[in-house]
């Protein structure tokens, strides 16, 4: 695809932002996340505008790049023309999401097998593993209303959510928000690799719960102060460099 390059059009924060979204894009279809073109990840720009990046709408994740993310307001009208739509009732959980917490840059929503497969357990996430530890410290549930486009489920949506880093939207997938996209991105691949763990532990013997000591209260975090408190900030680089490896095209 011929895209023209918006490098020299936006401020250099924006398109800081812009790199790093489209990398985040490339990273879910790398782990296999991805659901063809129907997911989103959405980050906040900086500014009093209200304006987000989201997908162009028909492209495979692995297709994006810096100048083909869509620059829209809070109600997804296109800020900035692109020959490419956009979805907007893709856009009603991100918009819900980015509304409630002016604390979060980004929103990184997948309906992968094992998320929506947990989605749909009755049970939510186990106190299992490891990895179960750091989603249970700020994990919340949303019960499913149907495909999401309306708007009279943002406020459940909203008060559901709370202040959590991690949610479950029953019987639909996961979400996960972060102050940077790297901070979302992480949040999921705990989150992600959670699920598939306790789906593939269910298939064999006796399950072992751990105790809730081990995750109520502060984060139960050897590794945040492994990585000086900014987990998703430490690991992001190396990230980079495994996609620079692959193909650089989505910096263009």
């Amino acid at each position: 695809m011929n895209i023209a390059s918006l490098k020299e059009v936006v401020s250099a924060e924006e398109w800081q932002l812009r790199v790093d979204l489209a990398a985040c894009y490339r990273l879910v279809a790398l782990y296999g996340w991805s659901d063809l073109v129907f997911t989103h990840i959405s980050a906040r720009v900086p500014g009093p505008e209200h304006h987000f990046l989201i997908n162009p709408y028909g492209l495979m994740f692995d297709e994006i790049t810096a100048s083909s993310l869509i620059k829209v307001d809070q109600h997804c009208n296109k800020v900035l023309d692109s020959p490419f739509p956009v979805n907007p009732a893709g856009f009603v959980i991100h918009s819900a999401v980015h509304e409630a917490r002016e604390d979060i840059v980004c929103v990184l929503h997948t309906h992968t097998r094992a998320g929506v497969a947990v989605s749909a357990q009755k049970c939510g996430i186990l106190p299992i593993s490891q990895q179960s530890t750091f989603i249970l410290s700020s994990l919340a549930y949303h019960d499913y209303e149907g495909v999401a486009f309306r708007d009279d489920e943002k406020p459940r949506l909203q008060k559901d959510l709370g202040s959590a880093r991690n949610l479950v939207l029953r019987n639909h997938g996961l979400l996960t928000v972060g102050k940077t996209i790297a901070d979302a991105f992480l949040a999921m691949y705990r989150l992600e690799s959670t699920c598939q763990i306790q789906v593939s532990a269910q298939a064999g013997g006796e399950l072992i719960h751990y105790g809730e000591e081990l995750y109520k209260g502060d984060d139960p975090s050897a590794q945040y102060s492994r990585t000086g408190g900014v987990p998703g900030a430490f690991v992001w680089p190396s990230l980079l460099r495994k996609l620079d490896r692959i193909d650089t095209n989505y910096k263009n």
